[in-house]
C-alpha cells in the first residue's frame, strides 16, 4: 500500500463505520495492519492526518474524523439581556445564540452560524449555535442622545463624545464619537454614522461621525422625531421632489377630462374621520329598478399626476406609505397634493379610478365596471356625522343632510348585506380596541380614549372590501401581471399548538391542522364569544395567524375569506394601491407581451419592498404609542387600577388597562408562590397553593413604574379574580432554571471609550489610531 491509498482507506472506513472513534489498535485491525511494519507505517500516516487535521484523537486518546460543523445562514435577533437568536427560515424554529456565542453581531446582522446543540423535540429545546462570522452589519446609523466631553476630555482621547442611542434593540450599546465633523452641543439629538464595530475587548463600543443633528432633547415633539429617524422614515421630502410637485397645476383643465367619464352630476360624498385631510374615497349607493344596489367606489387618481419614473414617484416608492403618528403624519407623497389636488374635498371636480359595482341582494357583484372618471363630492361626511344620522341621535344633522338621508338609509342596508355575505363565508373577525392619544401642542398627552367603529365605519370598510376584491378579481381573470394583498393559510405548526391549546380550554375545534377553513375558526370565536375563554382564544388564534403582505401572486385572502383581494382604494397612502392604479391606466393602454414582461419583472420587487416599508411604519407607530402611553402613566404612579390578564410569558403578567395602556407584572414580584409557567395554556399555577393566572382574567393592580425612555411600564399584583385552579407540574426547580441566560447588570464592561493611540482622522479604527486615553478609562 501507499501513504495515499492508506489515507484513503482510512478515510473510507471512519465515514463508513456506525462508530464514531477507534483506538490504534481496532483501526490496525480492521484494515489488516497488524503486522509490526503495516502498524509502523499506518502510525506514522495516522501522525500525518493529524497534522494536516484529516482527523483527530478524542479525550481518551482515539482517532476520529473531525467535527464538521453545520453552517447555516440567517439574521440575527439580539435580545437586550445579550443573548440572542436566528432566523434562517422563517417556517422553523430560530436558534438559540447564548451571549458568549455572538461574536459581536448586531441586530439584524445577517450571520454565518454553526450548530452546537441539535434542538430535541421530544425535550421541547430548541437549537443552538454560535455565530461563526458576520457577513453584512444591518445597522450603519444610530440616532440617539449626545453627551458632550469637557475640553480636556476632548484632547485627551480625540473624542467629542458619546451617544446613548434612542432604540431599544441598540441600547446596551454606547456610540462614542470621533472628534471630525460635526460637533454637537450637549442634549443634542443626532444621526451617527457608524465606522467600527464591537469587536473583541469592547463587546459595547461602537464609533462613528455625527452626519445631522436632528435638534435637542428639550424641543417639542423630538421624542416622537427621535422614534422617526431612529427608523429610517424620511422627514422631509428632497428639493427635487419637491419642485416636482410644485409643478403640477391647482386646478384641473379640459385636457385632463380626455377620455374620463363625468360623474359630476352623481351624489357623491366622503365619509372620513373628522380629522383626515388626504380624503381619497368617495362613494355613492342607489336602488336600481331591478331591485339590486349600485355602488360607486371612486378613488383619487394619484397615478395621473404621480408618474411612473418621476422623482415623486421615487420617492413615494422609497417611503411605501404614508405615517400616522399620535401627533402628526409623515405623507408619502408631498401635502401639495395629497391634500390638494389629489384629495377629493368637496364642491371640486377631482380626477378619479372608479369602479361601479351592480350588487344584488344576496351580496354578490353581478357586474361592475372599472374606469378613469372625474367626480365633484357634494358633501364631505364624518362618520360620527353619518353615525348620528342612521342612529337617529342627532335631529339637527338629518335636517341638515335631508337630501342626503335617504342614500345613507340604502348605505347602511347594502353594508349589512355584504357584511353578511362575508361573514357567511367565513371571514374572521378579531375584536379590534384601538386606542387614540390626544396631546397637546408641545406633545403632552392629556388622554387616551377608545375609538368607537360605528356604522359609519363599517360601511366604508364594507364599500372598500367589494372594491378591493372586484379589482383583484378581475384582473386575475385576465391573467394579468398584477399585485395582490394577501394573508396566507395559518402554518401547519401553529394551527397544532392552537389545537391542543385549545382542546386544553375544552374547546373543540372542527377540521384538521392541514386544511381549517376560515370558516372553521370563525365558529370557534363565535362559540367562546359569551365565555371567559373568549380573550384567550382571541389573542392565541391571532397569534397562529401569518402575517398579510403584498404579493405578485395571488394566493388569496385567508382572514377575509376571499379568493382574490388587493389594496385599490388609497392610493394617497399606499404605494401598492398606486401601483394597482398605474396598472390599470397600463392595461387600458396596451396589453402587449412586452407590458406584461415588464411587470412580471418589477412586481416582485414592489411587493416585498411595499411589505417592508409597511412593517417600518407600524413599528414606528407602535413604538410612539408605548411612548406617549408611558408618558401618560408617568403621573399615576402610585394609582390603582383595574385591568384585564392580557398576556402571560414566563417572566411575569401583562395587565392591559381600560383604556388600552399594558403593563407588566414581573414574575418575581408574585412572591406568595412558586409560580410554573404553562406554556400550551398561557397560565402560571402556583407550586404550592395552585393559585392560577391566565389571559382573560380580572385583576386589580397598582402602577409601579411608568418611562417614557425605555417604553416599560410596571405594575404590582393587588387582587385577582378567583378562577378554576390548574395542577401545577413537579418539576426540579433548581433544573427548571439551569441554562436560563444569566446578564450580570453591574458589568462594568465599555463604560468607557477605546484605547486611543495615535491620530489618523478615523482610517483606522480609533482605539488603534489615538494616542491619549480619556481619564478613568481602560489600562
Amino acid at each position: 500500500m501507499t501513504r495515499k491509498t492508506i489515507k484513503e482507506e482510512i478515510l473510507s472506513f471512519l465515514q463508513e463505520a456506525k462508530k464514531k472513534s477507534f483506538s490504534m489498535e481496532e483501526l490496525a485491525q480492521h484494515l489488516g495492519m497488524q503486522k509490526s511494519t503495516d502498524y509502523k507505517l499506518l502510525v506514522q500516516t495516522i501522525a500525518q492526518m493529524e497534522r494536516e487535521q484529516s482527523v483527530e484523537f478524542s479525550n481518551k486518546g482515539k482517532i476520529k474524523l473531525p467535527f464538521a460543523p453545520v453552517m447555516v445562514e440567517g439574521t440575527f435577533r439580539m435580545n437586550e439581556r445579550g443573548f440572542g437568536f436566528v432566523t434562517v427560515d422563517p417556517e422553523e424554529p430560530d436558534i438559540y445564540i447564548s451571549s458568549d456565542a455572538t461574536n459581536y453581531a448586531m441586530n439584524g446582522d445577517r450571520v454565518m452560524i454553526d450548530i452546537v446543540k441539535n434542538a430535541d423535540p421530544f425535550g421541547d429545546r430548541g437549537a443552538e449555535g454560535r455565530v461563526v462570522s458576520i457577513k453584512e452589519r444591518a445597522i450603519h446609523q444610530v440616532v440617539g442622545e449626545f453627551t458632550a466631553y469637557t475640553p480636556t476630555e476632548i484632547d485627551e482621547t480625540d473624542l467629542y463624545g458619546v451617544v446613548t442611542p434612542k432604540d431599544k434593540k441598540n441600547a446596551p450599546f454606547k456610540v462614542f464619537v470621533a472628534a471630525e465633523g460635526i460637533q454637537p452641543v450637549d442634549g443634542s439629538i443626532v444621526v451617527v454614522e457608524v465606522t467600527h464595530y464591537p469587536e473583541k475587548g469592547y463587546a459595547s463600543s461602537l464609533e462613528g461621525l455625527v452626519k445631522k443633528v436632528v435638534g435637542h432633547k428639550n424641543d417639542p415633539g423630538m421624542d416622537i422625531l427621535s422614534v422617526v429617524v431612529a427608523q429610517g422614515i424620511p422627514t422631509s421630502f428632497p428639493d427635487e421632489v419637491l419642485e416636482e410637485a410644485d409643478q403640477v397645476p391647482d386646478q384641473i383643465s379640459e385636457k385632463d377630462l380626455i377620455g374620463r367619464r363625468d360623474l359630476r352630476d352623481q351624489m357623491i360624498v366622503t365619509i372620513d374621520g373628522a380629522d383626515a385631510k388626504d380624503l381619497d374615497d368617495a362613494v355613492t349607493v342607489r336602488k336600481l329598478s331591478n331591485g339590486n344596489y349600485f355602488l360607486g367606489v371612486h378613488i383619487a387618481d394619484v397615478s395621473y399626476y404621480v408618474t411612473e419614473g418621476s422623482q415623486l414617484d421615487r420617492e413615494a416608492f422609497e417611503r411605501g406609505t404614508s405615517v400616522y403618528l399620535t401627533d402628526r403624519v409623515i405623507p408619502m407623497i408631498p401635502q401639495r397634493l395629497s391634500n390638494g389636488i389629489c384629495s377629493l374635498n368637496p364642491q371640486v371636480p377631482r380626477l378619479a379610478m372608479s369602479c361601479e359595482m351592480e350588487i344584488d341582494t344576496n351580496g354578490t357583484i353581478v357586474s361592475h365596471e372599472i374606469f378613469p372618471s372625474v367626480i365633484q363630492t357634494v358633501e364631505r361626511m364624518t362618520y360620527s356625522a353619518v353615525n348620528g344620522i342612521l342612529e337617529e341621535t342627532d335631529a339637527e344633522l338629518i335636517k341638515r343632510y335631508e337630501s342626503l338621508v335617504p342614500m345613507f338609509t340604502l348605505m347602511k342596508e347594502l353594508h349589512e348585506i355584504l357584511e353578511s355575505r362575508r361573514i357567511n363565508r367565513g371571514a374572521i373577525n378579531f375584536e379590534d380596541r384601538e386606542a387614540k392619544i390626544l396631546v397637546s401642542e408641545n406633545g403632552t398627552p392629556l388622554a387616551i380614549e377608545l375609538r368607537s367603529r360605528g356604522v359609519g365605519e363599517r360601511l366604508i370598510e364594507s364599500f372598500m372590501l367589494a372594491a378591493n376584491e372586484t379589482i383583484a378579481e378581475h384582473y386575475n381573470q385576465l391573467k394579468l401581471p398584477f399585485i395582490y394583498r394577501i394573508h396566507e393559510q395559518p402554518k401547519e405548526e401553529k394551527m397544532q399548538r392552537f389545537f391542543d391549546f385549545a382542546a386544553a380550554l375544552g374547546i373543540l375545534v372542527k377540521g384538521t391542522k392541514e386544511s381549517i377553513t376560515p370558516k372553521d375558526l370563525q365558529q370557534v370565536i363565535s362559540d367562546v364569544e359569551e365565555k371567559p375563554e373568549s380573550a384567550v382564544i382571541n389573542t392565541m388564534l391571532l397569534r397562529s395567524m401569518q402575517q398579510a403582505r403584498y404579493s405578485e401572486d395571488n394566493y388569496g385572502h385567508y382572514g377575509l375569506a376571499a379568493e382574490y383581494y388587493t389594496h385599490f382604494t388609497s392610493p394617497i397612502r399606499r404605494y401598492p394601491d398606486l401601483i394597482v392604479h398605474r396598472l390599470i391606466r397600463t392595461y387600458e393602454e396596451s396589453q402587449s407581451e412586452k407590458v406584461q414582461g415588464k411587470w412580471a419583472e418589477v412586481l416582485p420587487e414592489i411587493a416585498k419592498h411595499s411589505s417592508d416599508m409597511e412593517r417600518r411604519a407600524v413599528d414606528a407607530e407602535r413604538e410612539v404609542d408605548s411612548l406617549k402611553k408611558a408618558e401618560y402613566m408617568a403621573d399615576k404612579v402610585g394609582e390603582e387600577f383595574d385591568g384585564i390578564i392580557s398576556s402571560i410569558t414566563k417572566f411575569g403578567i401583562f395587565v392591559e388597562l381600560p383604556n388600552t395602556v399594558e403593563g407588566l407584572i414581573h414574575l418575581n414580584e408574585l412572591k406568595q408562590d412558586y409560580f410554573h409557567f404553562i406554556e400550551n395554556q398561557l397560565a402560571l399555577v402556583g407550586e404550592r397553593t395552585r393559585q392560577t393566572f391566565k389571559i382573560g382574567q380580572k385583576v386589580k393592580i397598582k402602577v409601579t413604574k411608568a418611562e417614557p425612555e425605555t417604553r416599560e411600564i410596571d405594575f404590582e399584583l393587588l387582587e385577582a379574580e378567583e378562577i378554576p385552579a390548574l395542577e401545577a407540574p413537579t418539576r426540579n426547580r433548581r433544573r427548571e432554571r439551569k441554562g436560563k441566560p444569566s446578564y450580570n447588570k453591574n458589568n462594568k464592561e465599555n463604560k468607557q471609550p477605546r484605547k486611543n493611540k495615535k491620530k489618523t482622522k478615523g482610517k483606522k479604527p480609533f482605539y488603534k489610531s489615538v494616542a491619549k486615553k480619556k481619564k478613568g478609562g481602560r489600562k
